[in-house]
């Protein structure tokens, strides 16, 4: 187990688009960016820290801390409304989904509370050792590029995923961490943004850049994005089971399954069609 001691001194795709667009449309969160609480020293950002666990975690520790906790997500409601149907009016029950700003900052301290650590332990410490090195490469890259990066969720425990909203895994089977995934030590994801921009909209925007980023580079440092805008933050190794099931041999080899039967399918209904029409009718 990793204990992060030194960290006590330190104080949007289609689905992008849409969030971005809730964004603008809502002006309750053009607030201000969040200021870092810790500062990276020289030692930190050179490539000497790669040298340094403590260093490498650090690090990414004072990624974490950039980025706001908050998120837009997809709520269901059920509302009642009157309609008429042949002269009638009734009341019945509709479902509407809409967009809300979450602020779910409280939910890994709620979490790494109930594990018996500190935040930093709990959300750098859970992860994956040779994960968190490719993270401080790919973080540092998009340091060097200027495009800022936040992460808003490192690892997750079953009891943190059965508190996340919005787009996610089932509780136990979550690649932050899950049980079924090996649980603390063992997480192979993280959720990041931009924190580039005065307002949430202007960082929304800057984000889109950031994932395009890793979209065209993330394979260099062995990162990339499992989900694409059905997940625009979530990022995960290109070597790891989730980015092969979604986008590598796994999920192309499921796509030339699917498309073999839907032919094998299509090509049995004009047979069947034709044995039909020969079967003789009863007299």
């Amino acid at each position: 187990m990793r204990i992060l001691s030194a960290f006590g001194c330190f104080a949007c795709g289609s689905l992008a688009v849409l969030l971005c667009a809730a964004a603008v449309a809502d002006p309750a969160i053009n607030e201000p960016p969040a200021k870092p609480e810790a500062n990276v020293s020289p030692l930190e950002a050179s490539d000497e820290c790669v040298l340094s666990e403590e260093c490498i975690d650090q690090y990414l520790w004072s990624v974490y801390e950039r980025a706001r906790k908050v998120d837009t997500i997809k709520v269901q409601e059920q509302i009642e409304t009157t309609v008429k149907k042949k002269g009638k009016s009734r009341t019945v029950k509709k479902t509407i989904t809409k967009f809300v700003v979450e602020d779910f900052t409280w939910k890994d301290p709620d979490a790494a509370e109930k594990a018996g650590m500190s935040v930093a332990q709990y959300v750098i410490g859970g992860m994956d050792r040779a994960f968190t090195v490719r993270l401080y490469h790919l973080f540092r890259a998009l340091d060097d590029a200027g495009l800022a990066p936040g992460m808003t969720s490192g690892f997750r425990d079953d009891y943190r995923q059965s508190i996340t909203s919005g787009h996610k895994a089932a509780t136990n089977s979550s690649y932050h961490g899950g049980s079924l995934r090996g649980g603390y030590g063992h997480g192979l994801a993280a959720d990041i943004v931009s924190v580039k921009g005065e307002t949430r909209t202007e960082r929304c925007i800057s984000s889109q850049t950031l994932w395009k980023w890793i979209d065209a580079h993330g394979k260099e440092y062995g990162i990339g994005r499992p989900y694409l805008d059905k997940d625009p933050p979530h990022i995960a190794p290109i070597d790891g089971k989730e980015y092969a099931d979604k986008r590598g041999v796994n999920a192309k080899l499921a796509k030339k399954e699917n498309a073999a039967k839907s032919r094998v399918a299509k090509a049995a209904k004009p047979l069947q069609a034709l044995r039909g029409r020969a079967e003789p009718k009863p007299l």
